[in-house]
């Protein structure tokens, strides 16, 4: 769930915040939380940003309903040219990229980057993609990593990916369209409109 423009009643952020209303109100009254009142009505609504102001300000955890979105994604793949041509499309669509080369480098940004996705190439050397794989799946503070595998490998290297835990596997080469619409679908965020128009080159370019 992500921060949306829509005004939060009392009873919300009571919900939110695991407190009764009748506190939020008293944060309303004392003029520690900004809200207004609907016109003839007289009830409280609050925007997203002053209660995360407020939260902020008084030490307090901000509700899952309140994160913004994460939009980051790590690219593991040890050709450059293919990293950086990832990086620059998933960048134009308004995520942020990290780049790995090789599947230790990888896990060390798995925990530094904290990506919401991680693109993975299958066939790398030292580490490979399956041995990436084993690791994220095997290690309890990584299991719910969303992972798209991103290869030129067979088809049966593909499906084993699935087996092992990828949440998705793309073939390369990868249409700019699908890569994003695939990591958009696993962040669980949208893509701006008409990002690719339809029939466009630039839709159907392959990385």
């Amino acid at each position: 769930m992500r921060v949306t423009k829509k005004s939060l009643t009392t009873g919300e952020i009571a919900r939110q915040c695991g407190v009764s209303q009748r506190t939020v109100i008293r944060w309303i009254e004392r003029g520690q939380l900004k809200a207004y009142q609907l016109p003839g009505r007289g009830d409280n609504r609050v925007e997203p940003e002053a209660l995360l102001l407020f939260l902020r300000q008084h030490g307090m955890p901000v509700p899952e309903a309140l994160q913004p979105a994460n939009r980051r994604v790590l690219i593991v793949d040890d050709e450059p040219s293919m990293a950086k041509a990832m990086a620059r499309v998933l960048r134009r669509a308004g995520f942020e990229t990290a780049v790995a080369c090789d599947g230790f480098q990888a896990g060390s940004l798995l925990y530094s980057h904290k990506p919401a996705v991680m693109a993975l190439d299958l066939q790398m050397p030292g580490i490979n993609g399956f041995g990436v794989l084993k690791f994220v799946r095997g290690t309890e503070q990584l299991q719910a990593q969303k992972i798209i595998v991103i290869s030129a490998m067979p088809e049966r290297d593909l499906k084993r990916a699935l087996e092992m835990g990828a949440d998705a596997v793309l073939e390369k080469p990868v249409e700019n369209q699908m890569l994003l619409e695939t990591v958009a679908r696993l962040a669980g965020v949208e893509l701006p409109a008409q990002r690719f128009p339809s029939g466009s080159e630039e839709r159907s370019a392959l990385i």
